[in-house]
């Protein structure tokens, strides 16, 4: 089998003269700014952050038009990665992966929230440059290494959003760590020297460190200008403009409201002993970053539809994987980057025998005929702590022997552990935040959420459980499997209704 397989079904690369053209068309209305615009914002709707940015010099920049953040204004040397084709790519990834067959709007793309990081960090480092810049020492280098970082975070994500590396990949690598935050790394240095950027090697090596800052938070502990590792990808207490952006692009997408305005916190924050701090009103506000992020994972990542058909895209890719090789190129950036979401496309137009199976999965998607979710239940807080996954055969052990309903096989049904909180397990992530009380102080210190509000939640992380039974007509087979399982685990049924009768009859007869 050829490394070029999983190629072979789509259309063929353009040639060299076309396609320096179609990368510039990052912006199909990229222009100089007229002088005006560099001054004011004509349309009024949109925030006023995103026409300030003071320490650019836009004669030089190019101009695009973003249905979030406005007009966003890329510097010469962040525009030479954008028009590559290892970053073009992100234009066929989509933000949320498969949401968007719950959600329709939900279509955008890698590309535009990686626009949408550049211009916040770009704002949050000019913001401090303005205000505390021969305090701090903030240099030009600082500016365009934090903007770069923002930028390329996402680079090296792979196809369905999240889905490819926490499902797919662990069922295939046996144990073998892999994560986009390395492969971007990788292809940073891949697009570097294929493409042969100039870049001083110092910055280079900064903007990788600051995209796996949240990874390697301790080791960046003693670092100079600690603070700027927080602006993109903040391992310290998780306040960064990539939730920033993700948050308010993903709440606009999916048609939901929302009533965290990270404007405030680019407004209130300050940089006190190499670490960015909030003026303590605004605890508030910074609560709502962390409480928005959560309602997202609760009603639209993690949602039910949404993982029954992640769940079968997965399946989909196992059974193909022998065949298209796809984990083989996970490794090499020249090979990664030909990786995207189009993959189903491939195989569901494909007439090779090998992907019937992975292209009746696709289909059955397409036709709406789903894994069928059957119930979920919220683990008992009191046994978080010891919380073990539960498994498909912790439910097939569970259902009864009486012949009173069908005997389920380990391959009929699905289980899913989905843990939702704000960024940092059990514990509350406004412990590791520092506040000070007015520009006038220079004491930091933390709060407490009881002298805040009684309101606030005493805790802070969720673990649901869900089965989907993958064939119709076991869902109550399923359901009562599941049933007894809560009954055998935790003496009480923990879900919070039975499964409707409706979904337990067969769907076709």
């Amino acid at each position: 089998m050829t490394r070029n397989r999983i190629l072979s079904f789509r259309t063929s690369i353009p040639s060299a003269e076309t396609e320096s053209a179609s990368f510039l068309s990052v912006s199909a209305a990229v222009r100089f700014p007229r002088r005006s615009e560099m001054v004011t914002c004509s349309n009024a709707a949109l925030p006023s952050y995103s026409c300030s940015s003071p320490a650019d010099d836009r004669r030089f920049s190019k101009q695009v038009y973003d249905n979030v953040h406005g007009n966003i204004y890329l510097d010469p040397l962040s525009l030479k990665f954008v028009d590559t084709e290892q970053f073009q790519r992100l234009r066929d990834l989509k933000q949320l992966g498969l949401t968007y067959f719950v959600y329709p709007g939900a279509v955008h793309s890698r590309f535009e929230h990686s626009l949408g990081v550049y211009w916040l960090a770009s704002d949050a480092i000019n913001r401090l440059k303005a205000s505390q810049g021969s305090e701090l020492g903030i240099d030009a280098f600082d500016v365009q290494t934090v903007k770069l970082a923002g930028l390329l975070h996402d680079v090296g994500h792979g196809p369905f959003s999240h889905t490819f590396e926490r499902e797919f990949l662990p069922r295939v690598l046996n144990g073998i760590k892999w994560s986009h935050e390395d492969m971007s790394l990788k292809m940073i240095d891949y697009i570097v020297d294929k493409h042969t950027i100039d870049i001083d090697s110092e910055k280079h090596k900064k903007v990788k460190e600051m995209i796996i800052a949240s990874e390697s938070d301790q080791s960046n502990s003693l670092k100079e200008k600690q603070f700027l590792y927080d602006i993109v990808a903040n391992g310290r207490n998780g306040i960064d403009v990539d939730k920033f952006d993700y948050i308010a692009r993903d709440s606009r997408a999916c048609g939901l409201g929302c009533n965290f305005q990270f404007e405030r916190i680019f407004d209130t924050m300050r940089v006190m002993d190499n670490e960015i701090c909030y003026r303590a009103k605004e605890y508030l506000t910074i609560h709502k970053l962390f409480y928005s992020r959560a309602d997202l994972h609760r009603t639209v990542y993690m949602h039910a539809k949404v993982k029954a058909i992640e769940l079968m895209i997965v399946d989909a890719l196992l059974k193909a994987n022998n065949y298209l090789k796809i984990t083989s190129y996970i490794d090499e950036p020249s090979q990664y980057w030909q990786l995207d979401d189009t993959i189903v496309k491939t195989i569901e137009t494909s007439s090779c025998q090998e992907l019937k199976e992975s292209r009746d999965l696709i289909l059955r998607i397409r036709r709406r005929d789903l894994y069928q979710f059957c119930n979920e239940f919220a683990v008992p807080k009191e046994k978080l702590e010891h919380f073990r996954n539960v498994t498909s055969q912790d439910i097939i052990c569970s259902q009864n022997s009486d012949g009173s309903a069908p005997m389920l096989k380990e391959e009929d049904i699905v289980v899913t552990n989905v843990k939702i909180d704000l960024t940092r397990g059990r514990k509350n992530p406004l412990e590791c935040i520092k506040f000070f009380k007015d520009f006038e102080s220079n004491e930091k210190f933390h709060i407490k959420d009881d002298r805040v509000s009684h309101l606030l939640p005493a805790f802070y992380q969720d673990m649901i459980v869900r089965v989907y039974s993958k064939k119709p007509d076991l869902v109550g087979a399923v359901s009562e499997a599941f049933e007894n399982f809560q009954l055998k685990t935790y003496g009480t049924k923990t879900q919070v209704h039975a499964t409707p009768d409706k979904k337990k009859r067969p769907r076709y007869i």
